[in-house]
């Protein structure tokens, strides 16, 4: 822990070398909330977002804060360890494009719902608060297995073993966008006259309010944790293709992590039950693995936690911008984007230069300031990275 701000009603305790001042600003109006829990955590990777900071664990009695989960909710990262090595690739080039066209990216969804995706709709049933025949569903239906934009991706890396590894990131996709705007409107309505920053409203566990988004956000977590499931299976399909030439699958006693980092959800924390908020932080009990991957083209981590209660059991979810993609925009060329990512197979077209890595922290440093949280236990670099617009 880098330092402890007092000066609320309740404590912040800093992981981060570095945060700026609109960071400490929104932390402030977090901590002064009435339904704060002991202390709110700022990870090393802390920066200003909408409301609170990403980056921010906050834990609350008898309420949830729907903004501070956030629009992607259940966004998060799976990792799968491959028994195949770096000297065994081939051409990477058609690889990345073959996973292009094996998962949709941005807006897109597929054309229609397979036999797999349809069985896992099926176990998730409707969220509670839709109609069987909504738009909605049947988008999301549409969109099982698909990326999305901004900063999710999907990648081949290597570790320091040159063994192969698939990781990526995405979420809910816009059923937990919509799920949650609709939430979060709810929330700012119920306490409009009480909130300074409406980007904070609650809602607490005596009104059918707060158990009708609990419902939607627990559907949501589980919808984008299978999402990333089903892009793992898409993945290895081409990789086995890549390979072997042919669609075999590996084995299912690979080494799999899938890990959210915006989500809520009940824990026991010194000795009291709690809603723990992690919006845009892992959870890192004792021996409980997560993922921490770094911008793209800088290296990545498979991390052990190891149950800093301080922290509320939690890390970093990943470097963490230092610049707005609209600075990153104005300061950066597509050039400059081709020069950071050299050696890596990816876009580099102008579409995705706010996702250089000069706009992100220093993943090394990020590490560096939670080494009380976490344990790195594989060190990874990528090969390959498919973005969407």
């Amino acid at each position: 822990m880098k330092q402890v701000i007092t000066e609320c009603n309740h404590p912040i305790k800093i992981w981060a070398s570095e945060i700026e001042a609109e960071a400490i600003r929104q932390a402030q109006n977090v901590a002064n909330l009435p339904i704060i829990y002991r202390h709110v955590a700022l990870m090393p990777d802390v920066h200003a977002g909408k409301g609170s900071t990403i980056g921010t664990v906050i834990a609350t009695k008898g309420a949830v804060i729907p903004s501070a989960v956030g629009v992607d909710i259940g966004c998060g990262m799976a990792a799968i360890r491959l028994p195949l090595r770096t000297e065994n690739l081939k051409d990477v080039v058609q690889l990345r494009h073959s996973i292009e066209r094996s998962i949709p990216t941005g807006r897109e969804g597929n054309r229609s719902v397979s036999d797999r995706c349809g069985e896992v709709l099926n176990i998730l049933g409707l969220p509670p608060s839709l109609e069987s025949d909504n738009k909605l569903y049947k988008n999301a239906a549409l969109q099982l297995g698909s990326l999305g934009g901004g900063n999710h991706f999907i990648e081949l890396c290597t570790d320091l073993d040159n063994t192969l590894r698939i990781m990526l990131h995405s979420g809910s996709r816009n059923i937990g966008k919509t799920l949650a705007d609709k939430h979060i409107d709810k929330a700012k309505g119920i306490l409009r006259e009480k909130m300074e920053d409406p980007d904070l409203a609650y809602l607490t566990e005596d009104i059918p309010e707060f158990d009708a988004y609990i419902r939607d956000m627990l559907w949501c977590q589980n919808y984008a944790l299978k999402n990333r499931q089903e892009m793992i299976l898409r993945v290895l399909k081409d990789i086995s293709y890549h390979f072997f030439r042919d669609q075999r699958l590996f084995s299912e006693n690979l080494l799999t992590v899938n890990c959210h980092h915006n989500y809520c959800q009940q824990e026991t924390h010194f000795g009291e039950k709690v809603w723990i908020t992690r919006k845009g932080a892992v959870s890192a009990g004792a021996g409980e693995l997560g993922i921490i991957p770094g911008s793209m083209g800088a290296k990545s981590f498979i991390v052990e936690g190891l149950g800093n209660p301080e922290s509320f059991c939690s890390c970093s979810h990943g470097a963490g911008r230092k610049m707005s993609r609209t600075q990153a925009r104005k300061l950066f060329t597509a050039q400059d984007l081709i020069e950071q990512t050299k050696g890596i197979e990816c876009r580099k077209d102008r579409a995705v230069v706010d996702e250089i890595p000069s706009a992100y922290k220093d993943i090394d440093q990020v590490m560096r300031d939670q080494t009380d949280l976490v344990k790195p236990l594989y060190q990874l670099k990528q090969i390959l990275c498919v973005k969407g617009d």
